[in-house]
């Protein structure tokens, strides 16, 4: 029985902190997806007679965890959509890398290229056709045995962004061999995590702050556990 890891919960939205490996919608690999189990869990969970409604408000990398949400209403969907279109939704992700950026912190600005074959995106010199801005912040905020913790405000969603302008600088995300680290980690996952998303709530407007703790890998415990002491 599918127990999704539930960190926010109302009648509108809810949000699952999500697995390494874990896929958040179906695709052409026919694998289990969040969204298909998370129906059936709604629908056990609420003994629901019907069909169970459940859109996907926006994804993660496969092997990336952390904060998903989805909405359970197409009112909720539609304006979440909105506020994701908008900017409105603010996203911070905690990446580990193993080689030290040059600068503490700093704002990292590329221009993204998708290979839709290679389901890789490159960065580019100069805007091109089919290029896209990206534009993130990233801060260090931890060391352990030459290991190190970013903290990354996302400014844009570009596909695989985070990993790719990582890899640019020279910082490929632990365990990311697509993007240049040498070794895979054994949880098929990498060491990127969506930390928090805040936004207003697309019903009631209220400000709402959605965090999850990381988890399935030594140094996620114990930057973990550096944070919280």
């Amino acid at each position: 029985m599918y127990s999704p890891l539930i960190i926010y919960e109302d009648n509108h939205i809810i949000s699952v902190n999500k697995q390494p490996s874990e896929l958040v919608q179906g695709d052409r690999t026919g694998d289990s997806s969040m969204q298909e189990n998370l129906k059936s869990w709604l629908k056990h969970k609420y003994k629901k007679p019907g069909n169970v409604f459940l859109g996907v408000i926006h994804r993660l990398d496969r092997p990336v965890s952390g904060v998903v949400l989805f909405a359970k209403t197409s009112k909720a969907l539609a304006r979440m959509n909105n506020l994701f279109k908008a900017g409105e939704v603010k996203k911070t992700y905690w990446a580990i890398v193993k080689k030290r950026p040059e600068k503490t912190s700093d704002t990292l600005i590329h221009y993204i290229r998708k290979n839709q074959s290679q389901n890789k995106s490159y960065i580019v010199d100069a805007p091109v056709k089919d290029s896209k801005e990206a534009i993130l912040n990233y801060e260090i905020i931890y060391e352990f045995k030459n290991y190190y913790l970013l903290e990354i405000d996302l400014k844009t969603g570009r596909h695989h962004q985070i990993r790719c302008q990582l890899a640019k600088i020279g910082s490929p995300v632990l365990g990311d061999l697509k993007y240049g680290f040498p070794r895979s980690l054994d949880n098929g996952g990498i060491g990127l995590h969506a930390r928090m998303i805040s936004f207003d709530h697309p019903v009631s407007k209220a400000q709402i702050i959605i965090k999850a703790d990381p988890s399935g890998h030594k140094l996620w415990d114990t930057f973990t556990r550096m944070i919280y002491r």
